[in-house]
């Protein structure tokens, strides 16, 4: 795994630095978001965390939304459509873009999240350093699928605007908000495993499994109170921008929907656009009849 952040890291390095100084380029702040997704990587299993796990459940937990909530946020956040590019053509890749459809990926989350939880998994996860291995890389990349959909470069479908936006935030902190229910009300601890370590905290083992639940519950709502404030702030800037497009059509003269518009303010291409109305525009200006030649 840590070679495989070591490839990851070096060849995000490489197109970022022969994107630098074009218009193209990675802004730092999207840099920033990456790197910080892999140190949380690094960090999380030489942190307590780590050896923890083995002997808490809400240690565990601790663990698996930093790696798929956290670390798998960050590093799409650290994404561009330029910067992805070149790997888009892989065949293997092109493949798997059909993953990245918003339905498809929230099924995944869900599923993933839920299988990893049903004893006979976890406990597996748990006994065998290579199921836990597996477990993480799952838990990761389902948490960077779904983000993927949700913040990332690659086109979405039509319909996959601020209202299926919404619902989609829904559905995925609904999700986890009532496995995290199932685990502080249940009467019963469902990890076996944990029964006979040593807590950490000093919790008994449901009282453990509890707070496990609680985190699971406080991270989904956190979350989603910030991915909310995000949406209702795009949804009132792309109105803005997409009204400044059609006043800027309209003073020129140009013909242009509301529906280019709102797509261009979804997609972050109104500087785009307004260059190519500012561009039609001179064109009809340089196309007209001069008047002092007219008879």
């Amino acid at each position: 795994m840590v070679l495989l952040l070591v490839i990851v890291t070096v060849a995000y390095a490489k197109r970022v630095h022969s994107l630098a100084g074009t218009r193209r380029s990675v802004r730092r702040l999207r840099q920033f978001s990456f790197y910080s997704a892999i140190v949380v990587l690094i960090a999380e299993p030489l942190s307590p965390i780590g050896p923890w796990a083995d002997l808490s459940f809400t240690a565990h937990m601790l663990e698996h939304l930093a790696i798929g909530d956290l670390a798998a946020l960050l590093m799409v956040l650290g994404l561009t459509g330029p910067l992805i590019q070149p790997l888009l053509k892989n065949p293997i890749v092109a493949a798997l873009r059909p993953l990245t459809h918003p339905l498809v990926a929230v099924a995944f989350w869900i599923l993933n999240l839920y299988l990893w939880h049903l004893p006979v998994l976890f406990g597996a996860a748990l006994e065998y350093d290579s199921v836990h291995v597996i477990q993480h890389m799952l838990f990761f990349t389902a948490g960077f699928n779904m983000w993927m959909a949700l913040f990332g470069p690659l086109p979405q479908p039509a319909w996959f605007g601020n209202i299926a936006k919404l619902f989609y935030i829904v559905g995925v902190r609904v999700a986890g908000v009532l496995l995290g229910n199932v685990f502080v009300f249940s009467g019963a601890t469902y990890y076996t495993q944990y029964e006979s370590a040593e807590n950490p905290f000093g919790l008994s083992p449901l009282a453990d499994q509890s707070t496990a639940g609680a985190v699971m519950m406080a991270e989904g709502t956190l979350i989603s109170f910030i991915l909310f404030a995000w949406l209702f702030y795009r949804a009132a800037r792309e109105g803005e921008e997409s009204q400044q497009l059609i006043d800027l059509a309209n003073e020129h003269g140009v013909s242009v929907t509301d529906a280019r518009t709102a797509r261009a303010a979804a997609a972050g291409t109104t500087d785009l656009l307004r260059e190519r109305i500012s561009t039609r525009a001179g064109e009809k200006i340089t196309s007209a009849p001069d008047q002092a030649d007219e008879p």
